[in-house]
């Protein structure tokens, strides 16, 4: 087995850090908050981000992400997205030359509109980089419910490598080259399920979400497509699965940002009392950045940037999804 490092002791981080060492690997995890590390250090449990889940009692936290990841074969980035390359920049130094660096983020860098594998690549371009995404609650992982997410990576030798140190017989592991498609997928299915958390704090019923979920798997291929992904993987795991689970379920955090804000409540108001990142607010206006550079509309996207930023009424967003001009779904 291999000595393994994870950045960012989120409940995501948390979790895929207590797959590996319960699957034998020795695993160390960088956390920021100094009582995180105590936690999973003295009571084998992080208090903060996944409590009331005992953790593998050989795991190990550090406050040291060059420590942490000092002699690890695999470094799995975990870091929210607004901080993922100060992390990784942080951590840098102590790499192995040749570690095989994982993102497990999803999100889009704010500013240079980067997706997570595509920072790695910059930051570590000897490295071989690979992406994990998919349909996939931290709770229901740690729980050992059975799942399935996909590594995605340029390299087929890269994704198979990433599948054999993922894999076990609850926590099922597909690949797939087009990195681009299964990143953006998981981070623009984010604002999607603010908007199905804002339908469902409105009180509305199975038909909108229904809607929604159909046209914004539509806005999420059409944006991959115009950045050269394959649209097939929008119907995979990364793609409709992850979209399905994180808007109908409800350990969605973006889902809960969605309902606060159809609530009345303010998106600073939001965050002011939950620690955990909600990826969605800031992939918003990153989505719409990249659409207008690409020339494509994403109007469910737009709705929701308006009412997280500019303090549109969430019913008045609906109303104008709803009056746009009519137009095809397909017309060949």
């Amino acid at each position: 087995m291999s000595r393994i490092a994870v950045l960012g002791a989120g409940s995501w981080g948390t979790t895929l850090a207590d797959l590996l060492a319960r699957k034998g690997h020795e695993v160390r995890i960088w956390a920021h908050e100094a009582e995180v590390v105590e936690s999973i250090n003295v009571v084998h449990e992080n208090t903060v981000f996944l409590p009331g889940c005992p953790l593998a009692g050989d795991l190990r936290a550090m406050n040291s992400a060059t420590e942490a990841v000092s002699g690890a074969a695999v470094v799995v980035a975990v870091a929210p997205s607004h901080v993922f390359r100060q992390v990784v920049t942080q951590a840098r130094p102590g790499m192995e030359p040749r570690a095989l660096v994982v993102s497990a983020t999803k999100g889009i860098e704010p500013g240079s509109l980067l997706l997570m594998s595509q920072v790695l690549a910059e930051l570590l371009p000897a490295h071989p980089i690979a992406a994990l995404s998919g349909p996939s609650f931290a709770l229901e992982v740690y729980q050992g419910q059975p799942t399935a997410v996909v590594a995605a990576a340029r390299n087929a030798e890269t994704a198979a490598a990433v599948q054999e140190v993922f894999a076990t017989a609850r926590f099922r592991v597909y690949s797939n080259r087009d990195s681009i498609g299964v990143e953006l997928a998981g981070a623009v299915k984010n604002v999607i399920a603010i908007a199905a958390g804002i339908l469902e704090g409105l009180g509305l019923g199975n038909n909108p979400r229904a809607a929604l979920i159909t046209r914004g798997l539509a806005e999420i291929t059409r944006l991959g497509v115009a950045m050269g992904a394959d649209p097939l993987t929008f119907a995979g795991l990364a793609g409709m699965g992850d979209l399905i689970l994180t808007t109908t379920g409800a350990l969605s955090r973006n889902r809960a940002l969605g309902v606060a804000l159809a609530q009345g409540h303010s998106l600073a108001e939001h965050q002011a009392t939950h620690r955990s990142v909600a990826e969605g607010a800031t992939t918003a206006r990153a989505a719409l950045a990249l659409a207008a550079r690409a020339g494509v509309e994403l109007p469910i996207c737009g709705q929701v940037s308006a009412i997280l930023f500019d303090g549109k009424p969430a019913r008045q967003a609906v109303a104008e999804l709803m009056e746009r001009t009519l137009k095809a779904e397909q017309w060949r």
